[in-house]
């Protein structure tokens, strides 16, 4: 196995101008996918363990299943939960074994999100592990959680500056434009926040929502100070393709293996274009 604290990753990433691939993981299809894209590209990558797939398979069977899996992978990965809102299921995915912990307080009201990420953030850093926080709210959906659209907001600098000083995190997630689920017009970043906020803040940054968000926009919010992208609706997308366009060709069949298979092959082919468009193939290289 090749894990890596993702502090160490982040950081390492932000230092050398590209990004990681937070790529979220639903079942063994999917986590085979994700690291074998990984394990070909010689990329180090995230795998994240969202609150939707914790609500049906288990915090701890996920982290089982992806040693499982990580056995002859020898690309740098990091196990990272993903938008928890209760400190009691960080701590759980602490003493699992995460590399990563992020506590969401976005919903809460400033200082309770400051109060409850700075206590995440304490425990991280005495486990040597990262910790990402997120100041500002970011629409849509995932993991059932909902943020309108006219609720979201784009990160102050002001915010940000108090926010990550305060509870200490390694690497922060903001809101500049994207947002969670299928966009319904083309994003437009807010290239402008992102610079200001990484200038004063001077930690790596996080951007969620990154399916569907344009490449170029990706690449130039990486070149501002985005360390780290978060990646999930596409690739729900790409193995779901994959799973029905055996189903076209054959509606009775019923072998799991093949169409499953499938989809992890087409999820795989995303997961390695997206390693490439954040510049971080061959980047395992930095972690020997």
């Amino acid at each position: 196995m090749a894990y890596v604290s993702g502090k160490e990753m982040i950081q390492r990433a932000w230092e050398n101008g590209y990004s990681i691939g937070a790529f979220s993981a639903h079942n063994a299809e999917t986590i085979r996918a994700i690291l074998k894209g990984a394990q070909e590209e010689q990329a180090p990558i995230m795998i994240q363990v969202g609150q939707k797939v914790i609500s049906v398979m288990g915090l701890q069977e996920m982290k089982d299943m992806i040693d499982t899996f990580m056995r002859d992978i020898t690309a740098p990965v990091c196990i990272h939960l993903d938008h928890s809102r209760q400190f009691e299921q960080t701590m759980a995915a602490a003493r699992a074994g995460f590399h990563s912990l992020m506590f969401d307080g976005s919903g809460y009201a400033f200082e309770d999100n400051v109060r409850i990420t700075k206590a995440v953030a304490d425990v991280a850093h005495a486990l040597g592990v990262g910790c990402e926080g997120e100041i500002g709210k970011i629409g849509g959906t995932e993991d059932d959680i909902t943020v309108d659209e006219a609720d979201a907001m784009i990160t102050t600098v002001e915010e940000a500056q108090e926010f990550a000083s305060r509870t200490t995190v390694d690497y922060l997630a903001i809101s500049v434009g994207t947002a969670h689920g299928v966009y319904k017009s083309e994003p437009k970043l807010a290239f402008e926040r992102i610079k200001e906020i990484k200038e004063i803040v001077k930690k790596p940054l996080v951007l969620h929502g990154g399916s569907g968000v344009p490449d170029e926009q990706v690449q130039e919010a990486i070149r501002l100070g985005v360390a780290k992208v978060n990646v999930d609706t596409e690739l729900r997308q790409a193995f779901t393709y994959g799973v029905q366009e055996i189903w076209a060709k054959d509606p009775e069949e019923f072998v799991l293996a093949t169409s499953m298979g499938r989809g992890e092959e087409v999820m795989k082919e995303k997961v390695i274009e997206k390693i490439r468009i954040f510049g971080s193939s061959g980047k395992a290289a930095d972690f020997k």
